[in-house]
């Protein structure tokens, strides 16, 4: 698996490799934090997702991106959302 450095969306971990795959903010400029699939024009495309939620699909996209089998991905995921943005408490 490549290695990134990000950065990384704050919501989901996707790596944000280019310019479109950042959301947006209110005034249509690029989110430094939050990628085009969890923020757009300033507001989070599912508000009521939870982190466990997220955990979940991510992992299932990745495993269908054949990215990582799903059981390493749902392990990932639960230890890496808690330490992102959207997910701290």
């Amino acid at each position: 698996m490549e290695t990134y450095n990000g950065p990384f969306c704050q919501s989901c971990g996707m790596p944000m490799k280019s310019p479109e795959e950042h959301g947006t903010e209110k005034d249509g400029s690029p989110s430094a934090d939050y990628c085009t699939y969890c923020y757009q024009q300033g507001l989070f495309v599912d508000p009521a997702i939870t982190m466990e939620e997220m955990a979940e699909f991510c992992a299932k996209a990745m495993a269908e991106m054949e990215v990582m089998p799903y059981p390493e991905a749902k392990d990932l995921m639960d230890s890496f959302l808690p330490m992102l943005k959207r997910w701290k408490e």
